[in-house]
């Protein structure tokens, strides 16, 4: 078991005010104003508990709690993922031709050629179009 996972647990031992080895709606609404500072309505913890609850009690067990925490964090990178895909993408054609990475390289002070670029696509290019969709900028960077 990792760090995180283990300080996942803590936190989910810390909220579970009861001691019953669930996350209630209540207990998520005290768990995410304490940890990140913001709100969130009962109704709204009551649909994010129905929505990782795994066996419909209404509560979140440990492992529904650790989905919902780390599929956040996961969620959060692919955001960050798609941003930067923006960035290098930048024809406005949903894919990183040769071109736009030439130019992104090239600002980011890296000075290739566009024969250098379209072979550093082609190792990622998994359909063989020479250009990069977002899922395969997304398994060049993961």
């Amino acid at each position: 078991m990792d760090k995180r996972t283990q300080l996942y647990e803590r936190v989910f031992e810390h909220f579970d005010n009861n001691g019953d080895g669930n996350i209630s709606p209540s207990e998520l609404q005290q768990c995410v104003g304490a940890i990140s500072g913001g709100e969130l309505s009962l109704a709204e913890a009551e649909a994010v508990v129905e929505l990782h609850d795994s066996n419909g009690d209404g509560l979140l067990g440990l492992e529904d709690f650790l989905r919902l925490v780390e599929g956040g964090e996961e969620e959060e990178k692919v955001n960050d993922l798609r941003e930067a895909f923006k960035m290098y993408e930048m024809d406005g054609c949903g894919s990183i031709t040769p071109k736009s990475l030439r130019r992104m390289l090239s600002r980011l002070g890296e000075s290739k050629s566009i024969d250098e670029c379209t072979t550093m696509i082609a190792q990622f290019d998994l359909n063989g179009d020479g250009v990069l969709n977002f899922d395969e900028f997304r398994t060049m960077m993961l």
